[in-house]
């Protein structure tokens, strides 16, 4: 059944899901008060790189299922669903900021002229639908009749289109059952991928509790990995050998320079907090937040070992964004290496495929390569940040022969040790021996 929807906020979230739903036949408005964001996707822009988006978007704007609009005013007034997408920073605290939550559904509160049911679709605490309810009613129109419900999201950067239009599991949370007749009808097209009702509380919980579960898989096998070097194991050995129990998985056990990005440090963060309030003190996602701080030291420490001094030396680093076929440069693990090693006295080299322009304004000083060989150029060390396919199949013959010296630090363990030394590399990588 077509609904008539809107999607407040045109950021990873937002506009991957108001586009997706336009592909599955609904009738979306995609609203945004940047007004400059809105005009460039009105003309065909896309502001993030997401694989597939553009083409979606694209696609459903000429079959006018999709528009964009400036306002809620202008955005909602057909709209039987508004969802929330808006951002959710952290608070100097941990805390996540819901201010422009707040402010999204009092605006959607006095627009408001039928049935709606307002959907969280951002990233929030528990017990934001009730405080979203509460605003609602308050500055809402006496009478006004509306139903909150919460709907997380579950998209990987990198894999967004294909996570919404093929999800592993969809997460109502409702407490009426005119707003769970509603999704049920949104979502159809989607089936069979599981839909999961619950009450609002246990919805807004799954997201937080999924991502922080996630990101403490990473940092215990990034500890495994610190194990590992110490006494000579291989630690992609023993993930696979743990991947393979049914119990665990294979997923998220790889070794690497540790997690970044927009969803998982602040999760983490906000989840740590939610604890507190609640009376636990979740010290287990604390070492899950300090082992990751402690992964991003690897880099220092191998070149420390392999360069000996570090001030006047060239680095290059491949990768800055927080994971390949993005442009996120959130909590990147790049920026801080760079500004480490810059610090240090390095003279550093970057290069990433599609996130150049978007460092530029985070990490200054540093030289600006026009591809992978440039960046390695007369370099001391490469450091691989990021895993994209333009370095995996790179000639690693003609990088070696542009190094000034041969070191090379392998931060996602992509390349075969003994076939780096015979190569002529000082090798080095996560948790693996060197050849």
């Amino acid at each position: 059944m077509k609904k008539n929807v809107a999607v407040v906020g045109t950021g990873y979230v937002g506009l991957v899901t108001g586009a997706c739903l336009a592909e599955i036949g609904h009738s979306v408005v995609c609203i945004d008060n940047d007004k400059k964001k809105i005009a460039s996707l009105k003309k065909g822009g896309i502001p993030i790189y997401e694989p597939g988006l553009e083409e979606v978007v694209k696609k459903n704007r000429r079959a006018g299922r999709l528009s964009f609009a400036g306002s809620i005013a202008e955005g909602m007034k057909d709209a039987e669903l508004v969802f929330i997408a808006v951002g959710t920073p952290p608070t100097p605290d941990g805390d996540a900021d819901l201010s422009f939550v707040e402010a999204v559904a009092r605006e959607v509160a006095r627009h408001l002229t039928r049935y709606t049911v307002v959907v969280d679709k951002s990233t929030v605490p528990v017990h934001t639908g009730e405080k979203v309810q509460e605003t609602m009613r308050l500055h809402g129109k006496p009478g006004a009749q509306f139903d909150v419900a919460s709907n997380p999201e579950f998209l990987r950067e990198g894999t967004a289109v294909k996570d919404f239009l093929h999800p592993d599991r969809i997460v109502i949370g409702v407490d009426s059952p005119r707003a769970e007749k509603a999704l049920r009808e949104l979502y159809a097209p989607l089936q069979p991928a599981p839909l999961i009702v619950t009450d609002i509380k246990s919805a807004e919980l799954i997201k937080h509790s999924s991502n922080s579960f996630l990101a403490l898989k990473i940092s215990f096998i990034n500890a495994v990995s610190r194990i590992c070097e110490s006494v000579g194991a291989d630690v992609s050995l023993v993930a696979e050998g743990m991947g393979h129990d049914a119990r665990i998985g294979k997923s998220f056990l790889k070794a690497g320079l540790g997690f970044g990005g927009s969803c998982f440090p602040k999760d983490l963060s906000a989840y740590i907090k939610m604890a507190e309030e609640a009376g636990y003190h979740f010290d287990l996602l604390k070492s899950v937040q300090k082992i990751n701080a402690d992964q991003r030291q690897w880099v220092a420490r191998k070149l420390k070992k392999a360069l000996w001094n570090l001030r006047g030396k060239t680095v290059a680093i491949w990768g800055l964004a927080f994971k390949p076929d993005t442009d996120d440069l959130r909590n990147a693990p790049a920026l801080d290496i760079a500004a480490q090693l810059m610090g240090e006295g390095c003279k550093v080299r970057v290069h990433d495929p599609v996130a150049m322009d978007k460092a530029k304004p985070h990490l200054s000083g540093v030289y600006y390569a026009k591809d992978a060989y440039d960046a390695a150029k007369g370099a001391d060390a490469v450091i691989l940040v990021t895993e994209w396919k333009e370095y995996k199949d790179v000639d690693l013959k003609k990088v070696r022969a542009s190094l000034h010296t041969p070191v090379f630090l392998d931060g996602r363990n992509v390349f075969d040790p003994k076939a780096m030394a015979a190569l002529g590399f000082q090798y080095h990588s996560v948790g693996r021996p060197s050849a």
